[in-house]
């Protein structure tokens, strides 16, 4: 199997070990489903004139490490303005989908005294290890599928985390990383980096779903979260990431949570 997330399989796109998640091996990383749909909402008809401004996706049920097919189709058609649909299915069984909402570029004159302020870059960060990777051994996509670094908070400690992110193979064997897809394959991790909940003392804290805002695409390969995450004793959370590349701020990205506990034996 290729060093990449997923492989062709003629219209199926087959996930390698690099597609899975933390929480087992049989599941992917929430971070690999939402990268390969915003490769099928960019990519739709039309797609070269228009701005993924928004990309909400929701994780319908745990995505397998299976072979899964694509779905797209234009949900509102516009000059100006539109909605893609895309969606990825297992046998059938639709798991994970995406509503993406385009907008037409333009040159529009602007001051040049707006100031766009960066964190420190990638290049000031420090690799950090998951606090549970002795129980994640295995090779997935948190773990070698990207590379972190850290410019604030660490994975080691809780509460919020300053994060730089970049793809460390391709999504799609023998295809290029579009910016829009380092972004989605990124924003995933808020809830991660920023957890304040010890996995370790029983708790799990998975997001269902991710909204990401764009006001540009990043350049280059890596992307920041600034993150945040708040959870409540109902059993509710919810994490929001500032999202930059090193000349400044490209959006926000924000996260639901379920909350769980189930206390160590």
């Amino acid at each position: 199997m290729p060093d990449a997330i997923f492989v062709r399989d003629g219209e199926r796109f087959v996930p390698t070990d690099l597609a899975r998640g933390p929480w087992t091996p049989e599941a992917q990383h929430g971070g690999a489903p939402a990268a390969l749909l915003a490769r099928l909402v960019e990519r739709f008809e039309g797609g070269e004139a228009m701005f993924v401004a928004r990309l909400t996706i929701e994780l319908l049920r745990p995505v397998p490490i299976a072979p899964l097919a694509a779905r797209t189709q234009l949900a509102r058609p516009g000059r100006k303005v539109q909605l893609v649909a895309a969606s990825l299915l297992s046998e059938d069984t639709e798991v994970v989908r995406a509503t993406g909402l385009r907008i037409r570029k333009a040159e529009i004159p602007m001051p040049a005294d707006l100031a766009h302020v960066a964190p420190p870059g990638p290049d000031h960060g420090e690799p950090s290890v998951s606090p549970w990777a002795e129980t994640i051994e295995y090779r997935a996509f948190h773990n070698h599928g990207v590379e972190h670094r850290f410019v604030g908070g660490s994975f080691m400690r809780p509460g919020p985390a300053t994060d730089w992110i970049r793809l460390r193979v391709p999504l799609v064997d023998g295809e290029e990383n579009s910016p829009l897809c380092r972004v989605a394959a990124a924003a995933d991790f808020g809830n991660g980096v920023s957890w304040v909940l010890n996995r370790s003392d029983g708790y799990r804290f998975v997001n269902p779903d991710l909204t990401i805002y764009l006001h540009r695409l990043p350049v280059g390969e890596w992307v920041c979260l600034d993150a945040v995450t708040t959870v409540q004793p109902h059993g509710l959370g919810v994490t929001e990431s500032a999202l930059f590349d090193e000349h400044g701020p490209i959006g926000r990205a924000v996260q639901s949570l379920i909350v769980e506990y189930d206390p160590l034996t």
